[in-house]
């Protein structure tokens, strides 16, 4: 059973009434971020029932030994923790002696909760009556930055309603926090000063191992009925924490506020020696804009996002929401400004999978940013891993892998490989290969060949020496094959003959050796100063060339299908609707026996290839493969329904392109898989973005120009999105009738629509 408490809203993430059991749900939900910091939507005040608290710093991180598998030959030694980070958000209040606690209350009336995406803020409002009987009215509102991106800002009142009410409130930080997920129960911080000066309170830290060095600090200001009073705090401190007490008689009706302003200075942008004095610029630029013009300025940055990302839906409001919702935290999580970071699968938003990067990246995230943003947030994904190479380079050598052989990480931080079970550490190792598609997909896109020679090369040789060495040729097939890996499918481990995974291999070889051969005759210098770096000889090459032209890829003569992989027919082919709803998710329910054992595919695999290479294979194909495949999906990653919708739409099958478009835009909010406490799918929301743009609105690349193919769903009036191509901004407006394209920029464009090419002229409107 799917949850459906969130209300239906074109532009906010609405929750009324409060309910115990929802409230790890909701931080989830509700969880708020500026690129540069994030956090789960924790109550500001002291919540005594259970919670996920969740603060995160980017790019800060903990490595925590392994439990298991670290004693073996290329184990990872660390699992990459991200890292639960000192909290600047509470501010504990208490009224006429009593703590507000709504896990205590005695009655929780008005509860009201709303996530404004258009305006990047979260909102909360409830009645309560307390313990001793005092009735009262809260509201709070809190932003990241994103002028400011080091700072958060909370606005939070309390209306004595049925008696004048001692109020007091008590800011403080703490530092003296633990993770949800951690391996050995390692203290992950080591607090080196708490301190205050002013109205202005400070914690330094440094994280263990990595050292990373933190300053974490708040400032606040009261008001009554909105006139700001000087009142002296107390001031308490330990070891850990630091909190600031402000006591006033409230009467009956008035409004007492408290201004908070906090958040973190970090010495990756900072000298660790003056990371106070770095504190207290920021909070001095906060507080003398005060929380409105903060929060103005939050309102323009949004609009400016939104004004090139939004994708606007009329008729179905569930699937405006949706899509709304997947931008909205996709921004959250990166915008592009830092290329030291990357998008991690949960975001601000929790801390499982650790690790900041996965091929998710490669495969889902970059088509959003490169269309949406400009090219050079792309880029800037690229050279992240570009600056990782040596890094890969190193993993594959701790795997006996040589002669600068690249195993870029299934999990990372840093380019360390930081993933600990075997099964996909050692064995799904189709990663490499999306890491090498986003190069061409990205040189495709946006026309700029010049990231290849520079420094694509580079990575595109690593992986393809990686391919030649983990082949083994068969002389029984007389073919090269590769054997125990697992394919994006993790419901099958340490399979033979994965077809995505030798698909992928076959190409990265193939299109390494177009490069190589490209940039010889066009650009010398950079092949000289690349062969003199990697000492790439031409027998080398011909092993190359023998195992991408001589590739096994299992296929059924009878199905005329290739096999995902080489013992798949010899399962029970029992399809998904055949399973009983209470069995579902299996992953929950099922022994990992059970479900190797199983025809069940947690995620597109062969269709992943057929999605990647859709030019190599013909619409017949395509639905010969979508229409074996897809009744044995049960869509436990969150990976998985955008490829399935894209192609549906490709196939002209509306009803269930437009099914698996709400799954994925609908995922967490309304808990598909029961998860969403733990945090948000946040990479997997860039595929609901292709669902569209690619799936509804067809969009591609063919012959150097961009190709749209519109269809729309019945249950939409019409729909709308826009694109960044190579520097042209094209929006797309499709209805019922047709599709209208609009220019904005210096010069025509010329593209395809349903095959034929048409000429757009600059800030001109087409109707097709």
């Amino acid at each position: 059973m799917n949850q459906d408490y969130i209300k239906p809203d074109n532009w906010s993430v609405i929750e009324e009434g409060f309910n115990a059991e929802r409230v790890k749900s909701s931080e989830s939900l509700f969880s708020i971020g500026n690129g540069a910091m994030g956090q789960r939507a924790n109550f500001e005040e002291q919540y005594s029932g259970p919670t996920f608290q969740g603060s995160y710093i980017a790019g800060v991180y903990y490595p925590d030994k392994t439990r298991v598998g670290w004693w073996k030959n290329g184990y990872p030694e660390y699992f990459a923790k991200v890292l639960n980070a000192p909290n600047w958000i509470g501010i504990n209040v208490s009224v006429n002696g009593e703590q507000l606690d709504l896990h205590t209350c005695k009655v929780v009336d008005n509860f009201r909760r709303e996530l404004n995406m258009k305006a990047g803020w979260l909102s909360r409002s409830f009645t309560a009556t307390l313990q001793n009987n005092v009735v009262i009215e809260v509201e709070a509102k809190r932003f990241l930055s994103l002028e400011l991106d080091e700072v958060g800002a909370i606005e939070y009142s309390v209306k004595p309603i049925s008696t004048d009410a001692e109020v007091v409130f008590q800011p403080y930080l703490d530092s003296g926090i633990t993770n949800e997920d951690t391996n050995w129960d390692d203290e992950f911080w080591d607090t080196l000063k708490v301190c205050n000066e002013n109205n202005q309170a400070f914690i330094e830290a440094k994280t263990m191992k990595t050292e990373f060095h933190t300053c974490t600090f708040m400032e606040s200001e009261v008001f009554v009925n909105g006139t700001a009073v000087a009142i002296k705090p107390v001031i308490e401190s330990d070891s850990n924490s630091i909190s600031f007490s402000y006591s006033n008689q409230v009467k009956q009706g008035e409004t007492y506020a408290i201004n908070k302003f906090g958040g973190y200075v970090v010495d990756t942008n900072h000298d660790k020696n003056e990371l106070i004095s770095a504190a207290k610029n920021v909070l001095n630029l906060a507080t003398e804009k005060g929380f409105d013009v903060l929060l103005d300025e939050q309102k323009q940055a949004w609009e400016r996002i939104w004004s090139m990302s939004d994708i606007s839906i009329s008729g179905d409001v569930k699937a405006q929401q949706g899509i709304r919702f997947n931008i909205f935290q996709l921004n959250q999580t990166y915008l592009g400004e830092d290329s030291r970071l990357n998008i991690g699968p949960k975001g601000f938003t929790g801390e499982k999978y650790g690790g900041s990067t996965y091929w998710d990246t490669e495969a889902y995230c970059i088509p959003f940013y490169m269309a949406t943003k400009d090219q050079n947030v792309a880029r800037s994904l690229l050279e992240y891993r570009y600056n990782h190479l040596e890094k890969a380079i190193e993993n594959a050598g701790k795997l006996g892998f040589t002669n600068g052989a690249a195993l870029y990480p299934m999990v990372t931080m840093n380019g360390e490989e930081c993933h600990n079970e075997w099964e996909i550490t050692f064995e799904e190792i189709h990663r490499n290969g999306a890491i090498a598609f986003a190069i061409f997909n990205y040189h495709r896109y946006t026309g700029d060949y010049s990231y290849i020679p520079e420094k694509g090369l580079e990575v595109l040789i690593g992986i393809a020496r990686f391919w030649q060495q983990r082949a083994t040729f068969s002389s029984a097939k007389n073919k090269y094959v590769i054997l125990g890996v697992t394919g994006p499918n993790e419901y099958e481990n340490n399979v033979n003959n994965n077809f995505y995974t030798n698909y992928l291999a076959q190409w990265c070889i193939n299109y390494a050796l177009e490069n190589i051969s490209k940039i010889e005759s066009e650009y010398p210098s950079d092949f000289a100063r690349v062969m003199n770096k990697v000492k790439l000889e031409e027998a080398e090459l011909n092993k190359w060339k023998a195992v991408a032209e001589n590739m096994y890829f299992p296929f059924s003569e009878e199905k005329q299908i290739y096999l995902q992989q080489d013992g798949f027919l010899d399962k029970e082919l029992i399809t998904v609707d055949h399973l009983e709803k209470a069995q579902r998710p299996i992953n929950q329910k099922w022994s990992w026996d059970r479900i190797l054992r199983s025809p069940y595919i947690k995620q597109a695999d062969t269709l992943q290839g057929f999605y990647f290479f859709e030019d190599q294979f013909s619409n017949e194909e395509l639905e010969r493969h979508f229409d074996f495949y897809e009744p044995f999906t049960v869509h436990e990653s969150s990976l998985s329904p955008c490829v399935h919708s894209i192609q549906a739409a490709k196939l002209d099958r509306m009803e269930q392109a437009y099914t698996f478009y709400l799954r994925t835009s609908r995922l967490d909010l309304d808990d598909y898989n029961n998860e969403v406490h733990e945090g948000l799918h946040i990479t997997s929301m860039a595929g609901t973005w292709m669902s569209i743009v690619e799936g509804f609105g067809g969009m591609r690349v063919k012959d150097d120009m961009l190709s749209f193919t519109p269809k729309i769903p019945k249950e939409w009036d019409e729909y709308s999105f826009k694109v960044n191509f190579r520097h042209h901004i094209l929006k797309v407006n499709v209805n019922q009738s047709g599709a209208k394209f609009e220019l904005e920029g210096d010069s025509d464009l010329q593209i395809l629509v349903n095959n034929s090419p048409v000429t757009i002229s600059r800030n001109s409107l087409l109707t097709v």
